[in-house]
């Protein structure tokens, strides 16, 4: 798996945190991964879910600049539907840990 790939699947995980992922949400996504400029194939796992587990010791390795703007785009995320929910605050506050930045 690579970084692109990672960055996505953690974007995706955000998005579903709540159990619900609306439309906003999807094209939120599919703007992710447009502009990550992921493969058909990459695209369908990142829809699937397939790899939550591999992605964030592969997004931990960024530089902090990486990491950083990765975290703005997860809150930028959480907004994509007009909604904040607890489930994905949460989500989002256990990545910035993870990734050594909360």
């Amino acid at each position: 798996m690579n970084d692109r790939l990672a960055r996505c699947l953690l974007i995706a995980k955000v998005l579903a945190a709540d159990g619900i992922m609306t439309d906003g949400e999807r094209d939120f996504l599919e703007g992710a991964m447009e502009e990550l400029g992921l493969t058909s194939e990459e695209r369908a796992r990142c829809r699937d879910f397939d790899g939550w587990d591999e992605a964030e010791p592969i997004v931990a390795a960024l530089s902090v600049d990486e990491k950083r703007a990765l975290m703005d785009r997860l809150v930028l995320a959480v907004l994509a539907d007009g909604k904040v929910s607890p489930h994905e605050m949460s989500t989002v506050e256990k990545l910035s840990a993870a990734l050594g930045l909360g």
